[in-house]
């Protein structure tokens, strides 16, 4: 599974790609998966995950060949 990450979760994980082996069956394990390899996530206010350019709900499905990116809080004015 390849996941792109954006914003500050790039800066995180040291990377803007990340290539995950294990299989997560859905949005709320991969972030849970991401929380446990990433703990500085937990200091950001929202993390959106978007599979197939859609932001998707925990319970979402992931399946092979997705999509998948995590966006971080946007800041601006």
């Amino acid at each position: 599974m390849r996941v792109l990450l954006f914003g500050i979760m790039k800066e995180i994980a040291a990377a803007g790609t990340l290539d995950i082996a294990e299989p997560l069956p859905d949005v709320g394990q991969l972030r849970a998966w991401l929380l446990q390899q990433y703990p500085a996530m937990k200091h950001l206010r929202s993390v959106m995950v978007a599979v197939n350019r859609a932001y998707a709900p925990d319970g979402q499905p992931l399946a092979p060949g997705d999509e998948i990116a995590i966006i971080p809080p946007l800041s601006g004015g």
